[in-house]
């Protein structure tokens, strides 16, 4: 029999987090006595003092500070197993995207999966304008488009799907509206958005949540944007899409966490690879 069960250990991490039992019973939604009585019969049942308490402080022990480092990884590892054990079960496939950021290939994606003998049904999740990593690493999702350099692919794999230019999204009044190209540098000093939740993007000008928001204040002159060229394929009057010439170009990736070997993910990531392999549309623009 196991010397701790999942609930005992969530108890004791709880109050290992925050050095406080009543702020820990209260995340638990358990009256504090009950959590006090569960740590001390995980105490006796190991032997050791996981905590030192008075009146006004309670610190963790040095087997307390083990128990904390080695339960952490124990109770991550229990909640993979049971979402991988519940995703290997599953007979859909869940893609996650930002809504319009599939570059106009997510139909002919659709259309080559379905054509495999085990193609499963895919189910569409739209995410945030930065957490579609977020989706796949916490198994919310099983495939994404993300968009390289802007997504971050830290733990997952990826293969790429398209590359192209960006552009640069101006007010039809701007100095450089006319210009065949532009380059990077004739965009300094001009004020960019502040993307939300994107780490490391640190514009100037107001913060935006999706490419609507940034088109309706360039329309209204307070800001310019720079973007792949896909994901502004219409502009509203009084704004134009003028091609960054020095620009590294962005990638649109179909991306899956890292950990995930299931065959109905790898038969999804050839269906997409073989749709726009065969695409009339190049894949390098």
């Amino acid at each position: 029999m196991a010397e701790l069960e999942t609930r005992e250990l969530e108890y004791f991490l709880a109050v290992a987090s925050v050095l406080h039992f009543g702020r820990a019973a209260v995340r638990l939604s358990i009256a504090q006595p009950a959590l006090s009585k569960a740590i001390q019969r995980i105490e006796t049942r190991l032997g050791v003092q996981l905590f030192t308490r008075s009146s006004r402080h309670v610190e963790l022990t040095a087997a307390g500070e083990a128990l904390q480092e080695h339960g952490r990884h124990a109770l991550n590892a229990v909640s993979a197993a049971a979402r991988n054990a519940r995703r290997a079960g599953e007979s859909h496939l869940r893609l996650v995207l930002k809504p319009g950021g599939d570059a106009g290939l997510l139909s002919g994606i659709l259309a080559e999966y379905s054509r495999h003998p085990d193609a499963h049904q895919v189910d569409i999740l739209f995410s945030g304008p930065a957490d579609r990593a977020d989706f796949l690493l916490s198994g919310r999702a099983d495939v994404g488009l993300l968009f390289v350099p802007f997504d971050d692919l830290t733990g997952l794999a990826s293969e790429t799907l398209r590359f192209e230019d960006r552009v640069a999204i101006l007010p039809s009044t701007h100095r450089l509206a006319g210009r065949p190209s532009v380059r990077l540098s004739d965009l300094d000093g001009e004020t960019l958005p502040s993307w939300k939740g994107v780490p490391g993007v640190e514009g100037t000008g107001p913060a935006v949540a999706d490419v609507v928001q940034l088109l309706h204040l360039v329309s209204l002159e307070r800001m310019v944007g720079v973007l792949p060229r896909s994901l502004v394929d219409q502009v509203p009057p009084g704004v134009v899409c003028v091609p960054i010439e020095d620009a590294p170009p962005s990638q649109l990736v179909l991306a899956w966490n890292e950990q995930d070997r299931r065959p109905q993910v790898a038969s999804f990531v050839n269906a997409a690879l073989d749709s726009v392999r065969y695409s009339p549309v190049s894949p390098v623009d």
